[in-house]
């Protein structure tokens, strides 16, 4: 029962992880720009979340609105900014995105506090499903089937809708998308957009299960490079594979060897770069 518990949670986390890494690989697939804010982007998400429930705002609606304020205040950077520097040095994306997440983390200091706190629950949700001798918190088992659901969802998006064709294509050549008429700048900014807002939709997520604090952003990106690495830059399915398989191997690790939890997904990373260097389903 203890290792289909853990297994569990690391599926939810894996789908948590997956959420985190799918942005970050669908920027870097159609912009070839790394993002080093994309964890900061995380906390604002959660911190919101807790925000707005603390005023007595429903956690729904918190969640919805998190990730569409953080989806907003992404597209605006973007636009502002980092479309100046994408045909520079990456050294320069890097320089600039590692400032935007530090500035954002520092405002998240400035708004809440150092010491960080906890978000409750949806009423809905407390409490345990108990099938026989097994027990497993409802809200945990909420995450999982809400983000699997939204991971169908946004594979149909892609690759079955108009917008998703354009949005590979745009990622194959952005110069033959603008030479057929289409405003290759807005393409880019509503992409890095929606990849934020889901940054900021796993930081909703996971607040209510591990609470919030200021620094929670340099270890969700962190996790979101072990993924996008192990799983392939650009590649959806690769972020969806590799999610879930270092949540379930990070999730065991915890009951197995608490103390290399860590350290085991960091050296299958190493291990990816080594024998695939192009990641499980990189592009060839």
């Amino acid at each position: 029962m203890t290792y289909l518990f853990q297994m569990l949670n690391g599926i939810g986390l894996g789908m948590l992880y997956f959420l985190l890494a799918v942005g970050l690989t669908i920027i870097f697939g159609l912009l070839q720009f790394v993002n080093f804010a994309h964890g900061a982007f995380y906390l604002l998400g959660a911190y919101l979340t807790y925000d707005f429930v603390e005023r007595g705002m429903n956690f729904w609606l918190a969640m919805v609105l998190a990730a569409v304020i953080v989806a907003v205040v992404a597209g605006v950077v973007e636009a502002v900014l980092l479309r100046r520097i994408y045909k520079l040095p990456h050294t320069f994306h890097i320089l600039v995105t590692v400032g935007i997440a530090l500035f954002i983390q520092e405002l998240v200091i400035i708004l809440w506090g150092p010491l960080g706190g906890s978000v409750a629950a949806p009423s809905a949700l407390n409490g345990v499903v108990m099938v026989g001798d097994f027990i497993y918190p409802k809200y945990r088992l909420f995450m999982i089937g809400f983000t699997a659901v939204l991971a169908i969802g946004l594979y149909w998006a892609l690759e079955r809708t108009r917008l998703g064709a354009i949005v590979r294509a745009g990622s194959e050549s952005s110069e033959n998308m603008a030479l057929l008429g289409y405003d290759t700048l807005r393409i880019n900014t509503l992409v890095f957009a929606a990849g934020a807002g889901l940054a900021g939709l796993a930081g909703a997520l996971v607040a209510p299960i591990r609470g919030v604090e200021p620094f929670m952003g340099i270890e969700a990106l962190s996790i979101a490079f072990v993924v996008v690495v192990i799983g392939g830059m650009g590649s959806y399915v690769g972020a969806l594979v590799a999610g879930i398989l270092v949540g379930v191997v990070q999730s065991l690790m915890a009951t197995i060897w608490p103390e290399g939890a860590r350290l085991m997904i960091y050296l299958g990373m190493a291990a990816v770069i080594v024998l695939l260097p192009r990641g499980l389903y990189g592009r060839a």
